[in-house]
């Protein structure tokens, strides 16, 4: 009987073993797969998330007079002194 448990536990310690070695080895092509198929092929995910185009330069005089609205509606709303508006108007007219 001794001989027959220590037969069934070698098999046993075989077959784990190869088993084991047999799941690394795959593993390792698997992952050797998927380098070389993404070499190929990158992932699309990357392309979508590029960043876009850099805008067109705006019209500056457009930019000044869309400041100088801002500025006057914080004049009307009381946010702004009337010393503070004209301080405010000449750094962007002389800009």
């Amino acid at each position: 009987m001794p001989g027959l448990l220590r037969g069934v536990a070698r098999t046993a310690a075989i077959a784990g073993t190869a088993t084991a070695v047999s799941n690394r080895v795959s593993r390792r092509q698997a992952g050797r797969w998927a380098a070389k198929e993404q070499e190929q092929y990158p992932p699309e995910q990357e392309q979508q998330n590029a960043a876009p185009p850099p805008a067109p330069p705006a019209d500056p005089m457009q930019d000044k007079l869309d400041q100088l609205k801002q500025l006057g509606e914080l004049k009307e709303q009381g946010v702004l002194s009337d010393e503070e508006f004209q301080q405010q108007k000449a750094k962007i007219l002389n800009s």
